[in-house]
């Protein structure tokens, strides 16, 4: 509502709404509608939305439900008021608090504002200051704003910083109970080199005439035990979140970067899954059991990936030890392979992404910044992985055990058929059938996607179909993944930083050791702690999103009036989209279009010039200016070099 009026969604279609007729409704509330008429007839230039085929305009009789009870925003003084302005310019409300409640606060400080009373047509919405976030000046105030704008929680409860305190590592006792000491195997971990937990760790060796896959994952609930005060912290987070300057971890850091973190050369419990493979890397069978592992080494991406290239790399002082591991890095590589073909030909689709990871200073500035992609490396890791949850999830459907799942389900034809018109734009279903296409036929998918691959538009074709996939959710029934082409699919092996895979544990020690009468309470609550964490999923990637965004554009500002090359990303009426080499993404607005008139084509994603027939189109490179940098909103504007203006 940046414009001050909104568009409403109704299971009956979108409706319009005047700035005049919102009756004090924010963005995101659940409303009750009534339609208007409008006399189309009679030019009014705010309303050009009236049109006749445009949508129809609506007012807002009441809110039904409140999406905010908190507002970040500027606060300004207006004796004897102060006002917060708010952050979010979808929120066309300021909110009136008394001076004289915050004579400290200065003009510019940024603050959290509780809502007391929301905007009516004669009053306007009050609030009383909760917290103070920092000054608009302040270098780091960006994050805390993200922060403070998703609600995130930053803190733990008393009581669980006090569990976290005494919680201890016992070897012996473990073995007692009856975890099996691996201590003799040979384990190591592989992350991102600036990964601050490790949860996975593997192991590769011959066994009787087949390859043990070892999946050794932290044992996490080992020491968060249902109810607890920990577990209820980590409930209501459901997942850790990893800002551009600072994680903010589902557990205490005593458990998520220590105690549980699976360290070289140290002791630390697991929940392992040894997956018995055959010469073709099919599963001849599996092992599950709590153990007690030593990791040998720590790698990381970049390291094994030169190990798979061929280059000389010491992993060690033991040169006896690098070869093993050598050894065992080029055979988890052979089984990855084997295993990413097999779910290629059972209709397992890869989608191609970059992922920017910006490296800061000790100040919070941005040194420089990663861009990730997948690679022999990642992928040996995602492979061994995907077959542990795939193995997992079977494991407990087959037993009738209650858990929660990951599913994906198939995307709706009609979300598919928005795509065709730029797909042929591109000549990407010359033979492919179409019909075969829309319906989600995995392998038609494939073949698209395998079309574009090493074009200049191939990242934006693949998120392009991407977007038009359903999104994975946790769920308590067990259903496909459709993307992974799996019958039966759950998360386990990350229970530092996300709950689910924490209650897949929970559970598959439950059956393990015939105790599956002893849980009814979280076994009742399976579908709850689903659907929140799906939610809360959603959310932590936004933040993480737009925290990294923050950054890149902050150092963008250091840049105005310079040009780059770009890549157009997305088309509309007032514009389209560039997105530069490290990510960022900015408008180029009509206006710098030229003066001529330059025709949308919301199918085709062209828009194109009524005189000069020139076409700006998506996946298009060109060359930019940058105009403007706002970081706290996160918008760059972009131009074009003056010849290449039309």
């Amino acid at each position: 509502m940046p414009q001050g009026f909104a568009f409403v969604h109704t299971a009956e279609g979108e409706y319009f709404i005047p700035e005049s007729k919102m009756r004090g409704a924010f963005d995101g509330d659940l409303v009750e509608l009534a339609p208007v008429s409008v006399n189309r007839n009679h030019h009014q230039p705010s309303k050009l939305h009236t049109k006749t085929g445009e949508k129809p305009t609506a007012r807002v009789l009441r809110v039904i439900d409140r999406a905010h009870d908190t507002v970040v925003g500027r606060y300004e003084i207006a004796e004897p008021f102060g006002v917060v302005v708010p952050q979010d310019k979808r929120i066309n409300y300021d909110i009136f608090t008394m001076r004289t409640d915050n004579p400290h606060l200065q003009e510019g400080d940024v603050v959290r504002v509780r809502i007391t009373d929301y905007p009516t047509p004669r009053t306007a919405a009050t609030g009383i200051i909760e917290e103070v976030l920092g000054h608009e000046s302040d270098a780091a105030l960006g994050v805390e704003m993200i922060i403070a704008r998703y609600k995130l929680e930053t803190r733990f409860s008393a009581e669980a910083a006090a569990q976290a305190s005494r919680t201890k590592l016992d070897i012996s006792g473990a073995l007692l109970e009856g975890y099996r000491d691996l201590r003799d195997r040979r384990v190591f971990t592989i992350d991102p080199i600036d990964a601050r937990d490790f949860d996975d760790a593997l192991s590769v060796e011959a066994v009787d005439g087949l390859v043990r896959l070892g999946v050794h994952i932290a044992d996490v609930s080992h020491y968060v035990p249902w109810a607890s005060p920990i577990d209820l912290e980590a409930q209501k987070r459901a997942t850790s979140v990893y800002l551009a300057d600072r994680v903010l971890p589902m557990l205490p850091e005593e458990l998520s970067a220590d105690i549980c973190s699976l360290k070289p050369d140290t002791d630390r419990l697991s929940m392992t899954v040894d997956l018995y493979l055959d010469d073709a890397c099919e599963v001849r069978r599996a092992e599950m059991y709590p153990a007690v592992i030593r990791s040998s080494a720590r790698l990381n991406y970049d390291l094994v990936q030169e190990v798979l290239d061929g280059e000389k790399v010491t992993l060690g002082v033991d040169t006896t030890l690098t070869a093993a591991i050598k050894a065992d890095i080029a055979e988890l590589h052979r089984i990855g392979q084997a295993r990413y073909k097999k779910r290629t030909i059972q209709g397992g689709i890869d989608f191609v992404t970059t992922e920017a990871k910006v490296m800061l200073d000790a100040q919070g500035k941005l040194q420089e910044i990663l861009l990730r992609k997948k690679t022999n490396a990642t992928s040996l890791i995602e492979e061994a992985m995907l077959l542990a949850n795939e193995t997992v999830a079977k494991h407990l459907f087959e037993r009738g055990f209650p858990s929660i799942y990951r599913v994906h389900e198939k995307p709706s034809a009609d979300d598919l058929a928005e795509t065709v018109a730029i797909l042929k734009e591109f000549d990407y279903l010359k033979s492919i059938p179409v019909a075969d296409f829309v319906v989600g036929d995995p392998f038609s998918i494939q073949k698209v996607l395998a079309a574009c691959k090493g074009r200049t538009e191939e990242e934006l074709i693949s998120s392009l179909v991407l977007r038009a996939m359903s999104r994975a959710i946790y769920q308590k029934d067990c259903e496909a993944h459709y993307a992974l082409a799996m019958d039966a699919y759950c998360h386990f092996t990350s229970p530092i930083r996300r709950y689910p895979d924490l209650v897949v544990h929970r559970m598959l020690k439950a059956q393990l050791l015939g105790k599956s009468g002893t849980f009814e309470q979280e076994k009742n609550r399976l579908e709850t702690l689903a659907k929140h964490s799906s939610e809360a999923e959603r959310t932590a990637e936004a933040a993480a999103r737009e925290s990294q965004e923050l950054k890149i554009i902050e150092s963008l500002q250091e840049h105005i009036g310079e040009t780059f090359e770009a890549v157009i990303s997305g088309v509309t009426g007032y514009g389209f989209f560039a997105r530069l080499d490290n990510t960022a993404e900015g408008l180029v607005h009509l206006k710098n279009l030229g003066h001529e008139y330059f025709a949308h084509d919301p199918k085709r994603h062209t828009l194109t010039g009524e005189d000069s027939g020139k076409c700006y189109r998506l996946g298009q490179r060109i060359m930019v200016v940058l105009e403007a940098a706002d970081p706290r909103l996160g918008h760059l504007d972009f131009n074009l070099p003056p010849y290449s203006s039309s």
